[in-house]
């Protein structure tokens, strides 16, 4: 459903000719764009609000292109695209597309909108090495109009180094703990604060890291209260739980 199909559906419910339970249902019911490679979901955001995200691994340049412009015919901006490379940001820009690149992060967004943040997340990293999965977390919250406090190479190494931002944990609504090698520093966060943690383990580590299991099977197994887990090297799964916890309450 594009935006005239969505006007001319509201001139029927001021005319009376449509029962507002029945439009309800009718864009609850939205159909998607079939692209024949993919079928764009149009009206995500009206269900969760916030619009579909194209996972950019393994599409080409132009699927991504095809999918994009589907959503810009549909008014969507902040078009958000995960695991992309840069030689694909670089042909959507020859395709004069209005896009950001991230280069660490892996991640551009095209149509960008500002949006005024709100709340406190703050990311931890337990070291810099895990810094590109950070800041896929930490780009995709800012871009959803999220307050983003980064807080990196904080791992329980070196201890004193948490514990200097102790207060600025305490004031966080939701806290992103991102740890490769045995991904303890999700259980000490937790051991400290009242507010929800989001455990990201990575594949950072040497052999018996085995490509960030033990570091998952470690932030599973924490004792401590409040920690919730996402995949392997998830950042972008962490920041849209984090994005919906931080703004439950608002309109």
């Amino acid at each position: 459903m594009d935006k005239k199909e969505i006007l001319d559906l509201l001139h029927e419910i001021r005319d009376g000719k449509t029962a507002p339970e029945d439009a309800l249902l009718k864009m609850q019911t939205m159909p998607f764009k079939d692209l024949g490679y993919a079928k764009v979901d149009l009206h995500r955001a009206f269900r969760q609000s916030v619009a579909e995200v194209v996972f950019g691994e393994k599409k080409t340049p132009e699927q991504i292109k095809g999918i994009a412009e589907s959503m810009i015919e549909s008014g969507i901006d902040n078009i958000l695209i995960t695991r992309i490379s840069k030689q694909t940001a670089d042909f959507l820009l020859k395709e004069n597309f209005n896009l950001r690149y991230f280069e660490i992060a892996r991640l551009a967004v095209i149509n960008p909108k500002p949006i005024n943040p709100v709340g406190n997340v703050v990311i931890a990293s337990a070291g810099t090495s895990d810094m590109p999965i950070c800041e896929e977390a930490a780009v995709t919250l800012e871009i959803l109009g999220n307050n983003v406090i980064r807080l990196y190479d904080v791992g329980v190494s070196g201890l004193h180094r948490l514990l200097a931002r102790q207060e600025i944990l305490a004031k966080a609504k939701v806290i992103i703990a991102v740890a490769g090698m045995e991904g303890a520093l999700a259980s000490v966060i937790a051991g400290l604060v009242s507010c929800p943690v989001i455990a990201v383990p990575t594949s950072v580590g040497y052999g018996a890291n085995f490509n960030g299991l033990s570091a998952l099977l470690a932030m599973l197994n924490s004792c401590s209260n409040g920690v919730s887990v996402v995949n392997i090297d998830n950042g972008f799964g962490a920041a849209y739980i984090a994005n919906s916890i931080n703004k439950m309450g608002e309109k």
